[in-house]
């Protein structure tokens, strides 16, 4: 009850990400970490595997390098955007929104989706390469999302 069903992603920034973020704890470690088997078969799995990531940003024999861009520093929608280019035009493959952002008052997913994907398109323009950005979609459709 305290996770969503059939999502890792909620369990793992909730456990890791919330409780390993309090600045107070700096000696935790996680060592051991049990899921009940009840919860973990609501999990169907990934949708695709890295082949697929590979096949779409047509990278291959090499590690894939990408970052998070970290909106809850206070970047609006338009700065986003542009982190994102600088990101991918420096030579990252692909780029991703942090696990915590939504669609809050100061970056709507609308505004982010539309200044990130300026982003890739003019990062794409410039270097030739294929390039990447990971939304964090929370709703089931895009209609939702925006």
């Amino acid at each position: 009850d305290l996770f969503e069903e059939r999502s890792v992603t909620n369990m793992f920034t909730s456990i890791v990400g919330n409780v390993f973020g309090f600045k107070a704890l700096r000696a935790l470690r996680l060592e051991d970490l049990r899921i009940p088997p009840a919860y973990s078969k609501t999990f169907q799995g990934p949708p695709h595997g890295i082949q697929v990531e590979r096949d779409k940003l047509n990278k291959y024999g090499r590690p894939l390098l990408g970052c998070t861009i970290k909106p809850k520093l206070g970047l609006s929608a338009k700065n986003y955007g542009r982190a994102v280019y600088e990101c991918l035009r420096g030579g990252l493959d692909f780029t991703k929104d942090d696990e915590n952002v939504n669609s809050q008052p100061f970056m709507r997913w609308r505004d982010r989706f539309l200044f990130c994907a300026e982003a890739i398109y003019k990062a794409q323009a410039e270097t030739g390469e294929i390039k990447g950005h990971y939304l964090n979609a929370t709703a089931g459709t895009c209609e939702e999302m925006i």
